[in-house]
């Protein structure tokens, strides 16, 4: 069994990774940490996971986070690079859902977010989290950053089309939208069921940490510099990212549909679908899928692509633990073969 520990467990990440855990068959979960509920059963917190965790959240000093074999940062941005030199050493593994190691740049990342990294030697080290392109550099990674909730399904959807070399790699355009608990647990006033119900709005229109991250992993796709336009959305529902993305054919392709199922073929969680589909959010709810449709409107010189996820769990805990599986190989889809909810 894999002793795995939880840093940050009261969130809505959080408690995504620890459903997701909880039914892994190779998890032993032995600590949950919380600064604040320290004590308290996880179980009195989120009453789903009652009879599936039976631990207490206790404090980070009490957690014996050395004697994991795995621990899992669900924490806001800056908490990790403060404490995974440490368990590195002691020769722990850590997978870090927050953005602390990856941007690759670290004076990009500090304009960013607005801090000073405390790490930037692990910076160097870490691997970014996205199976489909990483999965052979995640397999030995002491270090994984996983993936941003829109970064992934923007790469993910942008992926065949930059190796394969038929777009303008100058011009690309991602309309993308979330639901609220992207936004995180904590209480805000845009977040309120008064404000976010019933509305529909842009954000961070002017650049989005997101941004920076996007931007890398396409560069790393292409080898060169991408120039990319990103404008992210807030809609009223509580989970889902769907992103349109735009982007100009430069040379011939046959088969747009073709070259998506090839370079996917064999990727358990990216789901391209027949052509002509449009897919929604509510098809991969709760789940660990990526939903791919691709379009070329009118037959023109314009490819569009929508790609969709459950931002809480392909965006964030599903792909942890789907890192998780690969560092310890296991099989990638063990305690992920949740099938979507609905409605």
């Amino acid at each position: 069994m894999i002793k795995v520990g939880v840093v940050g467990g009261t969130g809505y990440t959080g408690v995504e990774l620890l459903r997701l855990l909880a039914g892994h068959p190779q998890v032993q979960l032995t600590a949950i940490t919380s600064r604040g509920d320290a004590g308290m059963p996880v179980a009195d917190m989120f009453p789903s996971l009652r009879g599936c965790v039976d631990l207490r959240f206790v404090s980070p000093q009490e957690a014996r986070l050395d004697q994991c074999d795995v621990v899992f940062f669900a924490t806001p941005n800056g908490i990790a690079m403060g404490q995974a030199g440490a368990l590195v050493q002691e020769g722990v593994r850590v997978i870090d859902l927050a953005a602390d190691f990856r941007i690759r740049d670290v004076s990009e990342w500090q304009k960013w977010y607005g801090m000073e990294h405390s790490a930037p030697e692990l910076v160097t080290e870490a691997v970014y989290g996205l199976p489909e392109v990483n999965r052979d550099r995640i397999r030995s990674a002491r270090i994984v950053a996983n993936p941003g909730c829109y970064p992934t399904a923007v790469q993910l959807g942008f992926l065949p089309l930059v190796e394969a070399g038929v777009i303008d790699l100058s011009g690309l355009v991602a309309d993308a939208k979330s639901g609220v608990s992207g936004a995180g647990r904590k209480a805000e006033v845009h977040t309120l069921f008064a404000e976010a119900s019933d509305s529909f709005k842009a954000y961070g229109v002017g650049g989005h940490r997101h941004l920076p991250e996007i931007r890398q992993g396409l560069a790393a796709m292409a080898g060169t510099e991408v120039g990319l336009t990103f404008v992210p959305h807030l809609v009223p529902m509580i989970r889902g990212i769907h992103a349109t993305l735009y982007a100009r054919i430069v040379k011939p392709v046959a088969d747009l549909q073709n070259l998506f199922e090839a370079r996917y073929r064999s990727e358990r969680f990216v789901d391209v679908l027949p052509s002509g589909s449009h897919p929604e959010t509510r098809s991969v709810r709760a789940s660990n899928l990526c939903r791919i449709a691709v379009h070329r409107p009118q037959g023109g010189d314009v490819v569009v692509v929508l790609s969709v996820i459950d931002n809480l769990v392909k965006g964030a805990a599903g792909q942890a633990v789907q890192n998780m599986n690969i560092m310890f190989d296991l099989p990638e889809q063990s305690g992920l073969e949740v099938v979507p909810v609905s409605p």
